[in-house]
């Protein structure tokens, strides 16, 4: 029998090029990127895995490694290890979320969920954004196989095609959906780590 708890895959396979390099590995309140993924992903999860770049370990995590098949198409990569690997657990859904969104919110997972229903995917919002790299999934294998085989790389452009909801989020202050991709998110987020519950 399916489980209807999501299986998590930490999306940690980018180049991070805009920060110089090893993103998983920016060191953040005392920790790496890849520590406070992690750490959120056990505390609302019961299965968590790492979509990385053919040849990346698992930074100590001992968290189970899915290589990306498809180089340099983006997140849409992982997203397909993701749900093959959610196949194979027998997961009825899978939440792919960035290795760096530090700030996620604690009831991400169960409000997703709560919205799914039977739609392709539940994506959250905030501040009139909507999040993709942060979203709860069906598997839909064979959707994906003829999404990329068609040229799609977008994680928006395929929820639309497999239908989604969007779940929205108070962003008034700090955004719960921020995401460090250069040197001054770092910093900002670095300012914000104080009393963060993970």
């Amino acid at each position: 029998m399916a489980s209807d708890v999501p299986l998590i895959v930490i999306a940690a396979g980018g180049d991070g090029a805009r920060i110089g390099g090893g993103k998983p590995a920016r060191m953040l309140g005392g920790l790496r990127l890849i520590d406070h993924a992690v750490a959120w992903a056990s505390r609302h999860g019961d299965a968590v895995a790492l979509a990385v770049r053919p040849g990346e370990g698992d930074w100590g995590t001992g968290c189970p490694l899915l290589f990306d098949d498809h180089r340099g198409i983006g997140p849409i990569s992982a997203l397909a290890s993701a749900f093959a690997h959610a196949r194979a657990q027998d997961r009825d859904s899978v939440l792919m979320i960035g290795c760096d969104m530090p700030f996620l919110p604690a009831d991400l997972a169960i409000r997703l969920s709560a919205a799914l229903g039977e739609r392709g995917a539940a994506l959250p919002s905030s501040g009139g954004r909507v999040h993709p790299a942060a979203a709860l999934w069906r598997p839909d294998v064979p959707a994906l196989a003829a999404y990329m085989g068609g040229g799609g790389q977008s994680l928006w452009g395929f929820a639309e095609t497999v239908g989604m909801i969007e779940v929205a989020w108070d962003a008034d202050g700090a955004d719960p959906f921020a995401n460090i991709n250069d040197a001054a998110a770092l910093a900002a987020a670095e300012a914000r780590m104080g009393g963060v519950d993970i």
